[in-house]
């Protein structure tokens, strides 16, 4: 089941990708007009994904043995010294859940009333933020060797 998740996780991070540069794309586009049906449907999309990938980041990050024993083993300050342990244990996780937060702030502001040109550049803003800090979060292959994970992880290993 982990392994299957782990590939569903791995999936969901280019949909997130995709839903986001769509949504950047939209809002940039229609900046001067009204926040329709079809930029509410686009920025749910968006939302309900990277929630589900939030949810099964969780689930693996406390179900998985290995974050348990590398903070019974080792001290904060050594986690903080070490690349692969820091980025694993800290910098993945509080990357992805701030930048899930800015796509749900930007998806709140979205069904507000308002100026919809502010709304627009507002949403622009979340979103861009939340795919850059996205895309620094993510273990591409490129990245240090215990930090780099396959482009389809699910798919091979």
């Amino acid at each position: 089941m982990y392994a299957g998740l782990l590939g569903l996780h791995s999936l969901l991070r280019w949909l997130l990708i995709i839903f986001l540069v769509v949504n950047i794309i939209r809002v940039n586009v229609e900046a001067d007009e009204d926040f329709d049906g079809v930029d509410k449907k686009w920025s749910l999309r968006l939302l309900i994904t990277s929630h589900i990938n939030l949810l099964i980041g969780i689930y693996q990050y406390f179900s998985d043995r290995l974050p348990k024993v590398m903070i019974e083993h080792f001290t904060v300050g050594d986690i903080m010294k070490r690349a692969d342990l820091r980025f694993w244990l800290v910098e993945h996780p509080t990357m992805m859940i701030l930048s899930i937060t800015l796509i749900t702030v930007a998806h709140i502001k979205s069904k507000k009333p308002g100026n919809a040109l502010k709304k627009h550049r507002l949403m622009s803003w979340l979103y861009i933020l939340a795919l850059i800090i996205m895309i620094a979060g993510i273990p591409w292959p490129f990245r240090a060797e215990d930090i780099a994970r396959p482009l389809f992880r699910g798919l091979y290993q």
